[in-house]
């Protein structure tokens, strides 16, 4: 997502640029899987996140923006307690933890996009001894982040000319679409990108192959006005479902990919940024954590219903 002084000057561009969509699907409540969960605060006062990730070896990892100059990266442990992974951090955007170690976006900001400037980066941190390095740069404000086979990755540009861009192992950019319309959060699953899109009028999920990026795609629309939803990152549950953030919304959506059903699991959550399900020593895996551009992680459990 954007830092939070230019929602909206984004918001009267990503209309501008709104694609065509499906109707909205119906939401379907607790009947879908959705039940009863609960919220509780895990630290406040973070700062304005924009992601989170588990880097398995016990602790929470968010990327820290700012309004004005340089974020971080932060680590959490499970008391809630936390500590800078690493400072000076342009923009931090998408986290993936693969191989030991933790892999961020830098140059995600409305700035960068709304002009164009490739100052963005890949980089990665050591989980063991903190080391950075830098994969790839001349980056335009590369966003969500997933994993692709053979030390790729796949991330999003939000703004202007919003589009999906593969990052290759030898650090090279390849933009391979342009015409999902304002895409932002990333999540894979076997073979599927799930792609969420952020300003236009319908809210959509695109549905793309890992193999074939520039193929077929299957779109999912959400009930809402768009805008008024802002959906963010979005995360794949242990249930198959997709679990989605609205960052104006202020709320936490249940998708199932296979039908395009929807329900709420919670709301009273302002300007929530990210979802993840926890990972690693100390982390609930069943439970969903959410981020938020006023600094709160909360964890969010099913105390109710069927999926």
């Amino acid at each position: 997502m954007l830092r939070a002084g230019s929602v909206v000057a984004a918001l009267v561009l990503g209309c501008a640029v709104a694609v065509s969509t499906p109707a909205a699907a119906e939401s379907t409540g607790a009947g879908d899987g959705c039940g009863e969960w609960r919220s509780t605060l895990v630290t406040s006062g973070a700062g304005m996140l924009e992601n989170l990730e588990f880097d398995r070896a016990g602790s929470m990892v968010l990327s820290q923006s700012a309004p004005v100059g340089p974020g971080a990266l932060l680590t959490v442990a499970p008391d809630g307690s936390r500590k800078t992974l690493v400072s000076n951090v342009n923009g931090p955007g998408g986290l993936v933890a693969q191989d030991g170690a933790v892999y961020f976006t830098t140059g995600n900001t409305a700035v960068s996009g709304l002009f164009g400037l490739a100052d963005g980066t890949l980089g990665r941190v050591d989980v063991g001894d903190g080391s950075v390095t830098t994969i790839a740069d001349g980056l335009v404000m590369p966003n969500g982040l997933v994993p692709l086979d053979g030390n790729r990755f796949l991330t999003t540009r939000t703004l202007t000319q919003p589009g999906l861009t593969v990052i290759g192992s030898d650090g090279s950019a390849t933009v391979v679409r342009e015409d999902l319309g304002t895409v932002d959060g990333l999540a894979r699953s076997g073979q599927n990108i799930f792609v969420t899109t952020t300003f236009d009028l319908t809210t959509a999920i695109h549905i793309l192959n890992a193999d074939d990026l520039g193929g077929t795609v299957r779109t999912i629309a959400l009930p809402g006005f768009g805008p008024a939803n802002m959906a963010d990152d979005l995360t794949v549950g242990p249930d198959g479902a997709l679990y989605v953030a609205f960052n104006a919304g202020g709320k936490v959506v249940r998708v199932d990919p296979e039908w395009g059903t929807s329900c709420e699991i919670a709301s009273g959550l302002p300007l929530t940024s990210a979802v993840k399900f926890g990972a690693g020593p100390g982390w609930d895996p069943n439970a969903l954590y959410t981020t938020s551009f006023l600094g709160d992680v909360h964890k969010l459990d099913r105390v109710g219903g069927v999926s």
